[in-house]
Formats: structure tokens, C-alpha cells, sequence
């Protein structure tokens, strides 16, 4: 957290330095990415990335999306639009945050997008085989969507969901949810709802993400946890054919 003096931000654990939220899902060769929050670039330096076949938005806010200018790279690398699944309100924050993308005159090395809308009822074909699937929760007032790959699923910004969202859930081996800190929130789940919307879902392994510095020491909060439950961080990888 930009000028906070907290033990969580003074910590020299890696696990305590997180950047915006954002997951890759390599599925069959091809890479997707789950939110181009600001540090977008730098999560794909980090990670060597060098080919993406779609990005997949959760959300319009700016943490979610503001690093998508440097898709360009891969529209370079690829020589094609980048595919752009997100719903009419993110596609609405997308014109207007980034109008030179869809100017009448195209600038040269401006991204290149390829926009598909989707909903909570939408079923997407990955271009190398299989199905991500959509789930609506509410952020506050603001729905937002989650995204499952088999028994695999993403949610952040979530605060409650429909009894209907929550059997498409339901079943998921491993669960990704977000657990913004301890104290309530008014729209995000704290470690307490977080925690219990796993026992809803009981998957076999959860991971919480979108995590602020209120939240506590990596080493410190993962002690308390159930033992099917692990504080995400920074370049966690997981095999999901395991």
C-alpha cells in the first residue's frame, strides 16, 4: 500500500508483496488471462508470457482492467486482434477509457481488440478445446462475473450471490475467491464470509486472492486457515490435471 508504514508492507516475505489481482489459465497450449489490472506488465515480464490467446474481464473497475493498453505486444508478437470477453459494462468503460482504441483513425501500435459480450448465462468455447463458463456475483451494486474451467473457478469482488450462482459453484475441486481483509466490507467478502462460502462449495482446495495489507502476514494468517484453504500470492502456480 503506497505510503503505509504497516508490518505487512515493511515485510521482506515475498508472499507479503502482492501486485493487483489477475490469474492465467493455460489450457491445452494457449494462455488466457483473467483481468489486466496496472500491473499487467509487469506480471507478464515476470512470468516470461510470451503468446495470449484472450483476455477474460471480470469487472469494470480500474484495478481489473487498467493495464490492457499493453496487449499491443502480444497483437505484435501474434499479428491478431486480441479476443476481449467481457459484458456491455465493461465494454462501455473500455470506449471510454480507452477511445483511441476505437477512433475512426487508427493509430499505429495502438491494441488491437476483438470484443465479445458475455453474460452470467454465457458458455465460451476456448479456441483449443473445452468450456469456461460464467457466474454472477455482486459487487455491492455492481454485478461482476467469475469464471470455471472444468472443476476449476475464479471469483473476486464478490460480496453475495444468487441461490442460482451459487449451485453453478458448486462441485469445483479448486476455488479461487477473494477475502479482501477481516474487518466487513461493504463490498467484498471478508475472511469470515470468505471462509464460509467454502464450506458452501467444499472443494477440495480453496485459495483466497484480492487480499489488502488489512488482511495480515502471509505466515501469519495461513496458521488460522482450515487446511484446505491458502492465501493465494504472487507467481502461485498450480497444476490443475493433478
Amino acid at each position: 500500500m503506497i505510503a503505509c508504514d504497516c508490518e505487512v508492507c515493511r515485510s521482506e516475505n515475498p508472499k507479503d508483496k502482492r501486485l493487483r489481482s489477475s490469474i492465467m489459465l493455460s489450457i491445452n497450449g494457449l494462455n488466457y488471462v483473467i483481468d489486466t489490472g496496472p500491473d499487467f506488465r509487469q506480471q507478464m515480464l515476470r512470468e516470461q508470457v510470451k503468446e495470449l490467446e484472450a483476455v477474460f474481464f471480470t469487472h469494470q473497475h480500474k484495478d481489473h482492467l487498467a493495464g490492457l493498453d499493453d496487449v499491443r505486444a502480444f497483437n505484435f508478437r501474434q499479428q491478431k486482434d486480441m479476443k476481449i470477453y467481457c459484458d456491455v459494462r465493461v465494454d462501455e468503460a473500455l470506449h471510454r477509457e480507452y477511445e483511441y482504441v476505437f477512433a475512426s483513425f487508427r493509430y499505429p501500435g495502438i491494441p488491437r481488440l476483438d470484443i465479445q459480450i458475455i453474460d452470467k448465462n454465457t458458455s465460451i468455447t476456448l479456441a483449443g478445446g473445452g468450456t469456461i463458463t460464467t457466474i454472477e456475483a455482486m459487487h455491492y451494486k455492481l454485478p461482476v462475473l467469475g469464471f470455471r474451467y472444468k472443476n476449476f473457478t475464479y471469483i473476486t469482488d464478490a460480496k453475495t450471490f444468487l441461490p442460482e450462482e451459487i449451485e453453478k459453484v458448486k462441485g469445483t475441486n479448486v476455488l479461487f475467491v477473494n477475502a479482501l481483509r477481516r474487518e466487513e466490507h461493504i463490498s467484498h467478502f471478508n475472511l469470515e464470509e470468505a471462509l464460509e462460502f467454502i464450506r458452501i462449495i467444499n472443494p477440495e482446495r480453496a485459495y483466497l486472492t484480492h487480499i489488502s495489507h488489512l488482511m495480515g502476514k502471509y505466515e501469519d494468517v495461513q496458521q488460522e486457515l482450515p487446511d484446505n484453504v491458502f492465501l493465494a500470492y504472487d507467481g502461485l502456480t498450480l497444476n490443475l490435471e493433478e
